[in-house]
């Protein structure tokens, strides 16, 4: 039986059992298994880790542990380029994101400030990481079970149970703050928002917002139709909150 000794960084920690937290520990294993596979069975999900070093040197997920290994293990940087150390997740170009059956107000928030997010709240593990395969998207899940499966290449488990911490939560961890574009797409289907001039939908328009609103908006995918009714301003307030990192 091979040993060798992990250590776990920052947020990665989240996953780990009391004993093994903020310190070394002593791993053992039957013969070569890839670190992949040593990651996972140790609790992390390989989608969380963005680094990892044996004896000090760079290696990736194919590497093959050995006796006596010393493994260091890094979550994604926020603030510290190490893209000449080759991370493990190489960012995608546009992020966009599908959410599990377990967070469907995070989706609508997401989509409030205008990043593509798709959410069925009766999507199957296999239908998630299918579109999440063809379509580029990263997954959004309280399911560390998924985040495990080989096919699933970028991933995320939100750590908070409220919706407002999530959407926190998710702009800090992908550095979203300067891509917010509120009221871009639609909170019900996705779609894109577009302006509509107020003739072209004024039998859509209910009697008395016909009278009172003049700037009207229409989702290309479902047609549902907006405006900067009385909930806006609230929104408003949600959307300043959420952004100013914390």
């Amino acid at each position: 039986m091979g040993k060798a000794v992990f250590r776990f960084y920052a947020e990665l920690n989240d996953f780990l059992d009391s004993d093994k937290k903020q310190k070394p520990f002593e791993y053992r294993f039957f013969g070569n298994p890839s670190i992949k596979d040593a990651i996972q069975a140790i609790g992390v999900m390989h989608t969380e880790v963005d680094l990892i070093l044996v004896n000090s040197n760079f290696v990736d997920f194919d590497y093959n542990l050995n006796d006596g290994d010393f493994v260091s293990v890094y979550p994604v940087f926020e603030s510290i380029d190490i893209s000449p150390l080759k991370g493990l997740t190489p960012p995608l170009r546009v992020l966009r994101f599908i959410a599990d059956v377990h967070l469907g107000k995070l989706a609508k928030y997401l989509r409030m400030l205008g990043f593509d997010t798709l959410y069925s709240n009766s999507a199957e593990d296999s239908e998630i990481m299918e579109a999440a395969q063809t379509e580029g998207r990263v997954i959004l899940t309280k399911d560390k079970g998924i985040l495990k499966n080989g096919r699933v290449d970028k991933g995320y488990f939100v750590r908070s149970d409220k919706a407002k911490m999530q959407i926190k939560e998710i702009l800090k961890r992908f550095d979203l703050y300067s891509s917010i574009e509120p009221f871009k797409r639609c909170m019900v289907c996705n779609g894109e928002i577009v302006n509509v001039h107020k003739s072209d939908i004024i039998n859509r328009i209910p009697p008395k917002t016909r009278l009172y609103y003049d700037e009207f908006r229409i989702c290309k995918s479902c047609g549902r139709i907006y405006w900067k009714g009385s909930h806006y301003q609230k929104m408003m307030q949600f959307i300043e909150d959420v952004r100013l990192p914390h």
